[in-house]
């Protein structure tokens, strides 16, 4: 049977995740070996490819995307040869939609960096931190400080005293550069723990100097500058990416990227910093990325190493940029494969590279594997279906409450006013908030009654899923998740007259309460 004969019969949804696979016929004829002569280059798009054509097995890789549910991902792609084998989202993320990268922009900002190095904006990287900052007066100020490098910076042994609890702890450092008015001179005015290039430790706030030092040099936004000499070249939208409060991109995280255009920085360094004939980056810096040495002291996994804001397991031959909760993009080098993993939770590397090293089984291609490619179509559509969740009765409270607008004195969770529209064709709910930049203290948005969510346009925070059921005849509880944010939230409204209770838990653990009442 031909694998294009396969798709008749089957759901529409998988006959589309199935059609994306089944090009036995049709792509890369000439790629015997799996690998072209030349190097594909996915600026204007990926180019697509069955697993077996790339020396894959499908069936392994069925796996790897079922295995992604249990791990919380929110996507999962794998590219061989330059060309996409496995591109998975799981509901209610799509491929469509941006996901915050986290401390993975701190990858970009080295980048950007090395690019300004490779460009002569930079003599060495090894040039004295202060001497970018000569027009600001910096607390502490002694002979270890000044001997900090743009090196130290980037492999995090800058010896700048800082708690982010890399190994636990309550990332004290980070929420105090929050509250400050100036976060490089927050930064730059912290005493020194030891002396450059003696330990290493966990630092964001060096990473926001990276991104301060990239625009004294280039003279523009770090934005601007990766629109210009990254994202540009590689075909990658503008992205959103936070600022502090000077404006400056942050350096240390903030980046919000789709998982393809992710696995194109990724492809950068598989191609050894070349894009489309071009040389972007120094061979030095990526040298040193290919043979990271400085030793993380990682309690959770000892093997990791780091060096130019990229983390490494050497004995795997593995290096990746990583993220807060598993935003990583993963290069293996002797594999030819760039990896992708978006997700709510964390996730085990070494682990991962493994699994997706073993579904390599040749370096040439592979015979067409009809029911394998079945089984793939399969687990791709089915992580990218939501799954309802039970939903009750629906209770008179339910009419009764219904447009109604509830007002909370000041709160700890910042709620201002509350309406839910229940009883309408279009169940939706409008929210506004105590907190935060005026302008965007209010939300709408559609609200799910039927066990599955139901998404709001994207707003500054990502778009919102939202659902919601009836626990018994007061109690109304609500799911919100800020999809590719990796933050959900749930409320738990108890109603009694005109008066409402609630009660809000946060997927990490934060929580909060308000009490209100029906407004005249």
């Amino acid at each position: 049977m031909q694998a294009a004969d396969l798709v008749v019969g089957l759901s529409s949804r998988t006959r589309a995740a199935l059609g994306a696979l089944v090009l036995f016929t049709s792509l890369h004829t000439g790629a015997a070996n799996g690998q072209s002569a030349e190097p594909v280059w996915p600026t204007a798009q990926w180019e697509t490819s069955t697993p077996e054509q790339q020396g894959m097995d499908s069936a392994a890789l069925a796996k790897l995307v079922a295995t992604g549910t249990a791990r919380s991902f929110d996507s999962l792609l794998v590219t061989r040869h330059g060309r996409l084998v496995l591109d998975a989202y799981y509901a209610p993320f799509t491929a469509d939609m941006p996901h915050a990268i986290n401390s993975s922009t701190k990858a970009v900002v080295s980048t950007l960096l090395a690019i300004a190095y490779k460009d002569g904006l930079l003599d060495r990287l090894d040039h004295p931190m202060l001497d970018f900052f000569s027009d600001r007066s910096i607390a502490d100020l002694d002979e270890r400080k000044k001997a900090i490098t743009v090196q130290h910076l980037l492999n995090m042994t800058s010896g700048l005293d800082w708690d982010e609890g890399f190994q636990g702890g309550r990332e004290q450092s980070l929420r105090d550069m929050g509250k400050s008015p100036d976060w490089v001179q927050f930064i730059l005015d912290r005493p020194m723990a030891h002396a450059p290039g003696e330990a290493f430790y966990y630092n964001s706030g060096g990473s926001h100097v990276l991104s301060a030092i990239v625009s004294k040099l280039t003279g523009k936004s770090t934005a601007d500058y990766a629109q210009e000499r990254l994202f540009g070249p590689l075909g990658i939208a503008p992205p959103f990416w936070r600022r502090d409060p000077q404006r400056l991109s942050i350096g240390g995280f903030g980046l919000a990227m789709q998982p393809r255009d992710m696995a194109k920085i990724g492809y950068l360094y598989l191609r050894n910093g070349a894009w489309e004939g071009k040389q972007l980056l120094p061979a030095d810096f990526l040298d040193a990325i290919n043979h990271a040495s400085v030793d993380m002291h990682s309690r959770f996994d000892p093997s990791l190493r780091y060096v130019n804001q990229f983390w490494a397991i050497p004995d795997k031959h593995v290096y990746m940029t990583v993220g807060y909760h598993c935003q990583v993009i993963m290069v293996l080098p002797e594999r030819d494969i760039v990896a992708v993993m978006t997700a709510s939770n964390f996730c085990p590397f070494g682990r991962l590279a493994d699994e997706i090293s073993g579904t390599v089984k040749s370096d040439q291609a592979l015979p067409a594997d009809a029911a394998a490619a079945e089984q793939l179509a399969k687990a791709i559509a089915d992580v990218a279906t939501e799954k309802p969740t039970p939903v009750g009765a629906t209770p008179a409270t339910a009419s009764a409450i219904s447009g109604r607008t509830y007002k909370f004195p000041d709160n700890d969770l910042g709620l201002k006013t509350l309406t839910l529209f229940l009883a309408d064709e279009n169940p939706r709910y409008v929210v506004e908030t105590n907190a935060g930049d005026p302008a965007r203290r209010h939300f709408d948005g559609p609200i799910g009654l039927d066990g599955l969510s139901r998404k709001s346009a994207p707003s500054f925070l990502g778009v919102r899923a939202v659902k919601g059921a009836w626990k018994d005849a007061q109690t109304f509880v609500v799911d919100l998740q800020y999809v590719g944010l990796g933050d959900a939230w749930t409320w738990t409204l108890t109603y009694d007259g005109d008066k409402v209770a609630v009660r809000g838990k946060a997927r990490d653990g934060r929580q909060g309460s308000a009490e209100g009442a029906a407004g005249g």
